[in-house]
């Protein structure tokens, strides 16, 4: 391998790792959402195991990115393109727990083992799991 190109893989593996802890906040935001018709910080960082102070940091760098509405001491909202990018990360999660279970592995484990995994699958190879789900699923 070239050392362009491995610093390529480097690079790339660095931008998913960022973005794996972007989208997962914001997937949670979504979850906590969906089952208590809001997202407080305090909420966020018992979900993920880290400090309130942690979360309000994220919180402040995903509105910048435009991905939450927030205000101090107040609840955590998903911009439309903050839903939109939750929403994507389900979709991918789904995908990367099908094809587990297609070639075996077990539910509880399938959902364990994709987290993570589906942030780091370009495109293709997500359209590539999803095609080979529907060629062997029973």
């Amino acid at each position: 391998m070239t050392p362009d190109r491995q610093a390529s893989h480097f690079k790339r593996a660095r931008h998913a790792r960022e973005t794996e802890i972007i989208e997962d906040y914001v997937e949670l935001i979504a979850d906590l959402i969906d089952e208590q018709g809001e997202a407080r910080a305090v909420d966020i960082a018992k979900r993920l195991g880290v400090t309130g102070a942690t979360v309000n940091k994220m919180v402040a760098r995903l509105k910048q990115m435009n991905l939450v509405n927030a205000e101090p001491y107040r609840s955590v909202f998903l911009t439309d393109e903050g839903r939109e990018m939750a929403e994507a990360s389900r979709e991918r999660h789904h995908i990367v727990v099908a094809l587990l279970r297609v070639v075996g592995v077990d539910e509880a484990t399938a959902w364990a083992d994709a987290e993570g995994m589906e942030h780091r699958c370009s495109p293709e190879t997500l359209m590539a799991f999803k095609e080979f789900v529907k060629r062997h699923k029973s």
